[in-house]
């Protein structure tokens, strides 16, 4: 099959011409095809290189192209800066698990690797896809394609096992794409969870940290991190399952139903607010997390209630944050707007709201008002609660990140 893929910059045409005039066949693989496949425009330019053998051979075409950092020469990885764009240039490789952690692997590049065998190695078949640039074909050997269309996400072949990373990164994916997991993948998953501990805190908080600033559909993350019983690293956050609320006021379920749901509208309205990178982190992630206290602090008599919630919240979800490798700073955000999101409701008055600015630096009154924004959002019959817009226009009168003047 073809497809109209996206045109490439003119920066990233040349490095492919360049592998051309070397007698190389440059394909493009990855999540640019995968991205290109669900009609955007991807950022990241992967380029696998057939017909070479050599190393050497492939860095002397690129040097033509621009400037070529050998990340990987004796991998055959390249990193080449031309004008505007960086591309990452690679050869198919041979990979054999070696030892433990993602350094434990034999690698050996092979220019002459069929498209079938070097696109066994990638982890998921929606991003084992490759597409020739120049005459648009696309190549689908593991059955990338009907994943793609079908949101599910299946392992591309046994070397899935080899890189336990390859768990968070479905949970990510799943919060990027809004895909569900095949369960014979959820499965292998389950097999991986003794290997957790061979993974880096900065390759766990990498894969979460893309969670908070590209996810949109986080419930389905956590429908991956059940299916393949990977919540279970996360005790503190697990136990929001199965954690019953009042159905006046919850209709949609249990805790951790509810704040997947929030966290799915703190997306929804950090995108709306414009707000990229920590700062649409810290409004997901808080959202996430704004109900973990009520693990401990409910209580079940005539009524479902949880008094104390909000506070008893800003231990477990700091344990949780850092378990995951998040920055001290960013954590003091969260944890903030966790302990006072109960207090964003109703009329408020100036120095109510002065008072409540100063507790929250350095977060600020306007990530708060979107917190409970959202939680209002994810409670189903009470999504439309209008308890938070005294905030939300309060929110106006004070600087971003300076706290008011005493009164």
């Amino acid at each position: 099959m073809t497809a109209a893929l996206p045109r490439l910059a003119p920066d990233v045409e040349q490095v492919l011409a360049a592998i051309r005039g070397a007698a190389g066949r440059p394909m493009l693989v990855g999540g640019w095809v995968r991205d290109a496949l669900l009609g955007t425009q991807g950022k990241d330019v992967d380029i696998e290189v057939y017909g070479l053998a050599d190393p050497d051979a492939l860095g002397a075409a690129l040097a033509g192209a621009g400037t070529v950092t050998e990340t990987g020469k004796s991998f055959g990885v390249f990193k080449v800066r031309s004008g505007d764009a960086e591309v990452d240039v690679s050869l198919p490789r041979r990979e054999s698990k070696t030892g433990a952690g993602h350094r434990g692997f034999a690698v050996i590049p092979d220019g002459s690797l069929g498209f079938a065998h070097a696109s066994a190695r990638r982890d998921f078949t929606i991003n084992s896809i490759m597409a020739d640039p120049e005459t648009g074909e696309i190549i689908d050997c593991h059955g990338g394609v009907e994943d793609l269309h079908a949101g599910i996400l299946r392992r591309t072949s046994a070397a899935f096992a080899e890189d336990p990373l390859r768990v968070p990164r479905g949970v990510q994916f799943a919060a990027r794409f809004g895909f569900t997991m095949a369960p014979e993948t959820a499965r292998l998953c389950r097999d991986l969870l003794g290997s957790y501990a061979e993974l880096s805190i900065e390759r766990v908080w990498g894969e979460w940290e893309k969670i908070g600033t590209r996810g949109t559909h986080i419930s389905r993350a956590l429908a991956v991190l059940r299916d393949t019983w990977w919540d279970t690293r996360y005790p503190e956050f697990a136990y929001m399952h199965g954690v019953a609320q009042d159905p006046e006021w919850h209709p949609e379920g249990d805790v951790w139903t509810h704040v997947g749901l929030a966290a799915d509208q703190g997306a929804r309205l950090a995108d709306e607010a414009g707000l990229t990178g920590t700062d649409r982190l810290v409004i997901v992630f808080a959202a996430l997390l704004h109900d973990i206290g009520k693990v401990t602090h409910t209580q079940i008599g005539d009524r479902i209630t949880s008094h104390g919630h909000a506070e008893a919240g800003v231990a477990p979800a700091a344990v949780f944050l850092r378990s995951i490798g998040c920055p001290d700073a960013i954590i003091e955000r969260i944890t903030l707007l966790i302990r006072e999101h109960m207090n964003c409701f109703g009329r408020p008055t100036k120095p109510a709201v002065r008072r409540l600015v100063r507790r929250l630096v350095p977060a600020t009154l306007a990530e708060l008002a979107l917190v409970c924004s959202a939680d209002a959002k994810g409670r189903g019959a009470h999504s439309a609660s209008p308890r938070h817009q005294g905030h939300l226009r309060a929110c106006r009168d004070f600087p971003r990140r300076a706290a008011p003047a005493p009164s």
